[in-house]
């Protein structure tokens, strides 16, 4: 089975692109199904089709579905959250403040990971294509399996048998005999294993890929960077790009014209800023992008005679090692590249690499910036560039 994941800034076509490139498949003769993660869906908008909560089959082959997270959140997580509700409604909390303030953080937006590992499962389907939501709300889903497991650990299980913890809750709960039980428990237990199902599902180079959508305009090309290399550091294989509604060569009214030349330039930039990864492009349309035909014609116009099933990209244009004690290293592969025909700029939250006449910006992640640049190393065709806390000491070690 194929994942393919599509995000990207809000309203540059994501759901369009992923509608387009389900029906491809589908018409290539596989059993395809396209879900949509984003909590404002518009999936059905574009396919001109209802669609809900469960999988509909809308043509040979295509199934569409839109996430409802309250039913996930029902399934997954209903056992134990009735027991927290009554907990804090036993403590005077209104019922509908108790319900929503022990979801788990995140668990709404986690909801759609429990569909995909469902789907892989029972194996009935040969690719599923995720509409995703916008990039700051994917990351935050990406990195959901780390983040709750941390929560889980940390707060939910205090509750199981830490009696040095357990006894202060309990007195200022005033309620210490009210423990959930082993069933409220196993199912929490059970989501985080899921949950870790579908990280490994989608770390899982040979069976997912994530695909970024930009439009060619300078601001949604620099978010889309830095989401791609939040991905690297999740450890989430990227393998295309797709910029949709570039303005077609035909069009040649004087009122686009500037337009047309500050797309070029971003075209360009898009280059700089992805290194080596698939370009596929789309052009703008003159009308709404809905309905089976105008998707089929968006999906020639990406891919071509392409599989859009097909892994794209085998590797990654980064990788962000973390070395345990604050530090890390940034790794380039530059292969063929000379190290005397390098030079390397940094700003506190971009690098950027020039390697003859070609440059590469690097949009670096938070834990970075207020880091040091202790060495870098051109080994095996590869710049490995440590980041450190005190540059002093790396050179010594080095």
């Amino acid at each position: 089975m194929r994942i393919i994941v599509h995000t990207g800034k809000g309203g540059v076509g994501k759901t369009s692109i992923s509608a387009a490139t389900a029906l491809r498949c589908a018409e290539m003769g596989l059993k395809t199904i396209v879900i949509s993660t984003d909590t404002a869906h518009s999936l059905a908008d574009s396919l001109e089709k209802e669609i809900g909560p469960e999988p509909v089959q809308l043509y040979p082959n295509l199934w569409a579905q839109e996430v409802d997270a309250r039913y996930s959140m029902d399934k997954y997580w209903g056992l134990f959250q009735k027991y927290m509700v009554a907990l804090f409604s036993k403590q005077g909390v209104e019922d509908v403040v108790a319900e929503e303030v022990t979801i788990l953080p995140g668990l709404e937006e986690g909801a759609h990971l429990l569909w995909i590992n469902k789907y892989v499962k029972e194996g009935q389907f040969d690719v599923l294509v995720v509409d995703a939501a916008p990039t700051a709300e994917t990351l935050r889903l990406l990195s959901l399996p780390d983040v709750t497991r941390w929560w889980f650990e940390r707060i939910i299980t205090l509750t199981r048998g830490v009696s040095k913890v357990i006894r202060p809750i309990s007195k200022l709960m005033r309620r210490g005999d009210a423990m959930p039980d082993e069933a409220a428990f196993g199912q929490v237990e059970q989501l985080f294993d899921t949950l870790d199902s579908v990280r490994q599902l989608l770390t899982n180079s040979e069976m997912s890929s994530i695909r970024l959508v930009v439009n060619p305009e300078k601001m949604v090309i620099k978010e889309t960077q830095r989401t791609y290399t939040y991905l690297n550091l999740y450890g989430y294989a990227t393998d295309a790009i797709l910029c949709n509604r570039i303005i077609p060569p035909q069009v040649t009214d004087p009122y686009f014209a500037h337009a047309k030349t500050k797309q070029q330039e971003n075209m360009a930039f898009i280059g700089e800023a992805f290194g080596e990864l698939p370009l596929f492009k789309a052009p703008m349309f003159g009308q709404e992008v809905g309905g089976l035909d105008t998707l089929r014609t968006l999906a020639n116009e990406l891919y071509g005679d392409k599989n859009p099933a097909e892994k794209m990209f085998d590797g990654r244009t980064h990788t962000i090692e973390s070395k345990g004690d604050g530090n890390f290293v940034l790794n380039v592969p530059l292969p063929f590249a000379n190290k005397d025909d390098m030079d390397l700029y940094r700003s506190r939250d971009e690098l950027t690499l020039r390697v003859g006449p070609y440059r590469r910006n690097i949009v670096l992640p938070y834990a970075l910036w207020d880091l040091e640049i202790g060495d870098a190393k051109f080994e095996q065709s590869t710049l490995r560039i440590q980041f450190v806390k005190d540059p002093h000491s790396a050179k010594q070690r080095a």
